[in-house]
């Protein structure tokens, strides 16, 4: 079986294809300046992109971007300083992933950057559309900041709803054991359904 491979993305075609399978996967388009100016892991298998997500660790940050400002006025997160945070976004996993061994894998690759990176806070970003995000959401013990419509300047992109908060990197990895027992029972899931469709098929042929 061919191995995952994992790498930074740096050239412009390999970056657009990326924001590309993100925008198929979660909906938004995010813009290249931002991608470019931020460590981007493409996953790869049979040297075909397949997977990919974005660890940000300079301000200018898309999740808290998109705050109130009346939240951030009242929130005493945002007296912290933004250099000690890194963001995990454009997280986008395709359908060539199949197996939780796979899907584990990236999960961990992920985590250990986030720990590598000494920084204090990682900042988390969700919507409806993009569920390994929500996954991210609902396995680390993260702190609300903001759950409502984004504030969104002329020619942003993001969804109508939007959730914001925020973890520490040992969080993270230590939330790497539910990864692993999310995406089996993940998997278990679609077999059971998957054999239940079938099952219908033939009760009514």
């Amino acid at each position: 079986m061919e191995k995952l491979a994992f790498r930074e993305i740096e050239t412009r075609v390999e970056t657009e294809l990326f924001i590309e399978k993100f925008y198929v996967t979660g909906g938004v388009r995010l813009p290249l300046d931002y991608v470019e100016n931020s460590k981007t892991v493409g996953v790869f298998l049979h040297e075909k992109l397949v997977a990919g997500y974005m660890i940000v660790t300079k301000p200018g940050y898309r999740s808290l971007m998109f705050v109130p400002d009346e939240v951030k006025n009242s929130n005493e997160f945002f007296t912290n300083n933004q250099d000690d945070m890194l963001e995990v976004n454009g997280l986008w996993i395709g359908p060539s992933i199949k197996t939780p061994r796979e899907q584990f894998k990236i999960w961990f690759h992920m985590a250990r950057n986030v720990i590598t990176s000494r920084k204090k806070y990682v900042l988390l970003m969700s919507n409806s559309k993009n569920r390994n995000i929500q996954s991210l959401h609902g396995l680390i013990k993260s702190v609300p900041i903001y759950e409502g419509a984004p504030n969104l300047m002329i020619g942003d992109e993001s969804h109508e709803t939007i959730k914001v908060g925020y973890t520490t990197p040992w969080d993270c990895f230590s939330c790497i054991p539910k990864y692993w027992i999310a995406v089996v029972k993940n998997r278990q899931r679609r077999l059971r359904l998957k054999m239940a469709s079938r099952q219908r098929q033939l009760a009514r042929a």
